[in-house]
């Protein structure tokens, strides 16, 4: 049981749903002290620690250490010679010519001239503070910097990789091309984000960093660019993916420090239970597959087994059951038809879907740009060798239509929730919400009554859970999944506890959801 505000280290400890903590601190030096120190002590169970503007996300593995050994790790971590060590990284040297389209016009702004604030941003000695919205992109801090920079008024939908940015306190750098409101002041061309390397990324938190002048970048920008399917190994041929169909597993955990979500599937019970009834390990990849209208052809024999959401599933044109294994020969049409009910459907082939692994997970993030890219019409997929023993003679467990009418979610504490007025809390509890078609992978959002916020402004950029009820100025809360942002800047009043995750995924456009408030751990 998290006890909200309880003090630790200087700090309070806030709670983030029932598999994490927030550590909220007075300044940003005092994150970046509190992450090394955390560091030096850090047990097993801790799968992250994301530092934030004025925090620390703290995500734990419930099944190794309990959420309240967790706080009293917290509660006691004490500065060490080994945290001092660690406050020091690694020496990161980035050349950038300075030819960002608002270099001149940030001048003007900071009131000094152009030549001016490129003399003072090459002199400093930056530091990786946190990592934030895309893999690689580090935020980065400097006592020598002392300009406040405003963002864009309005964002620019594309910002090439390599460009580099301030905005408030801090410099960074795109790994690779995304929209942003940072203004541009030059580009580099070293890659920022290798996602095969050992350590993928060149900054990670508590790197140093100081920016060279160069004459001239590269063209290449260093962007990360999605990676096919392994068409040696073809075992599928994708004859029509329909709404979404990409490749997913258990996803990746122990990333998100370095601004790499979870990803994997949304359904990962259903995933499990396709994988084991073709014989399967259960961290097995398999074909995600929104909303139905999925055609593919075997390009050999195969054994198979569709699970999660229920729609019409045709082999050879013949109707057949979901949650059964079945023999799959070459050159028959699998068809996997609209779904009258459920969101998400798992398609499983013994051995498992054989895709490139990033950061020890087959799993596909669109957000992120990383994985597999999503399956189009004459996609090839490989079929790999990931199997755990026979298939089994009986379905390891019953299965019943999903139920997609009106969900139950339960809903633990939020760090946020003193943002909001009694009313707010009121209405999420008592009201029933509704999954607008604002729905994807990267989260729902919800329409119903607007929860009104006692405080304003903006909250500096903190970690993020799947599950975390973020309300931005709208009032209506988006519930974030699996492939959503590490760090985000709306306040979180609640959390969805991580079983409920499984029910999110099958909720479709027009759902209705019912919260309430989860039991506390026993």
């Amino acid at each position: 049981m998290v006890t909200l505000g309880r003090e630790a280290s200087g700090g309070r400890i806030l709670p983030m749903g029932d598999r994490a903590l927030l550590l909220e601190v007075g300044s940003l030096d005092d994150v970046l002290d509190l992450r090394d120190r955390l560091e030096a002590s850090r047990p097993d169970g801790i799968v992250d620690l994301v530092p934030g503007a004025r925090t620390v996300l703290v995500r734990v593995d419930p099944a190794v250490l309990s959420l309240g050994a967790a706080q009293a790790w917290v509660a006691g971590a004490k500065t060490d010679a080994a945290s001092a060590a660690a406050a020091s990284g690694p020496l990161v040297e980035l050349d950038v010519v300075y030819d960002g389209a608002d270099l001149a016009e940030t001048a003007v702004l900071l009131g000094v001239s152009a030549d001016e604030l490129v003399r003072r941003h090459a002199a400093a000695e930056w530091t990786v503070a946190f990592t934030g919205f895309a893999p690689g992109f580090a935020y980065l801090v400097s006592h020598e910097w002392t300009f406040e920079v405003p963002r864009l008024a309005s964002p620019r939908t594309r910002v090439p990789a390599g460009s580099v940015g301030l905005a408030g306190v801090f410099s960074g750098a795109y790994p690779r091309e995304t929209p942003g409101g940072w203004r541009l002041i030059g580009t580099t061309s070293t890659p920022l984000w290798s996602p095969d390397a050992a350590s993928p990324a060149l900054l990670p938190p508590g790197a140093r960093v100081r920016f060279r002048r160069a004459e001239k970048a590269s063209p290449e920008s260093g962007a990360v660019a999605p990676v096919e399917t392994d068409a040696a190994r073809s075992g599928i041929r994708v004859i029509q993916s329909g709404l979404l169909a990409t490749i997913q597993d258990r996803g990746r955990e122990g990333a998100a420090s370095l601004g790499v979500s979870r990803s994997g599937a949304l359904d990962r019970t259903a995933l499990g239970v396709a994988n084991r009834l073709v014989g399967n390990r259960d961290v097995a990849a398999g074909v995600e597959v929104t909303m139905g209208g999925f055609r593919a052809v075997a390009e050999r024999d195969l054994w198979f087994a569709v699970t999660g959401a229920w729609g019409p599933v045709r082999l050879g044109g013949h109707e057949v059951d979901p949650y059964t294994a079945l023999e799959w020969r070459a050159g028959e049409e699998l068809h996997l038809d609209w779904f009258a009910h459920g969101a998400r459907a798992y398609l499983a082939v013994r051995g498992g879907v054989d895709a490139p692994v990033v950061l020890g997970s087959r799993a596909t993030d669109r957000l992120a740009g990383i994985g597999a890219a999503p399956l189009a019409a004459g996609s090839t997929v490989a079929v790999g060798d990931d199997v755990a023993g026979p298939i089994p003679v009986a379905p390891p467990a019953p299965w019943g239509t999903p139920h997609d009418d009106e969900l139950e979610i339960e809903l633990a504490p939020g760090p946020r929730a003193d943002w909001f007025a009694p009313s707010a809390l009121r209405a999420l509890f008592d009201e029933t919400w509704t999954v607008s078609s604002a729905a994807d992978r990267v989260g729902m959002r919800l329409d119903g009554t607007e929860l009104v916020r006692t405080r304003d402004g903006e909250l500096p950029s903190e970690g993020m859970v799947p599950g975390a009820l973020q309300v931005p100025p709208s009032g209506r809360p988006t519930i974030l999944l699996a492939d959503g942002p590490v760090t985000g800047g709306y306040p979180v009043i609640a959390v969805a506890t991580d079983a409920a995750l499984d029910l999110l995924a099958q909720a479709r456009p027009g759902t209705r959801l019912r919260f309430r408030h989860a039991r506390p751990p026993a």
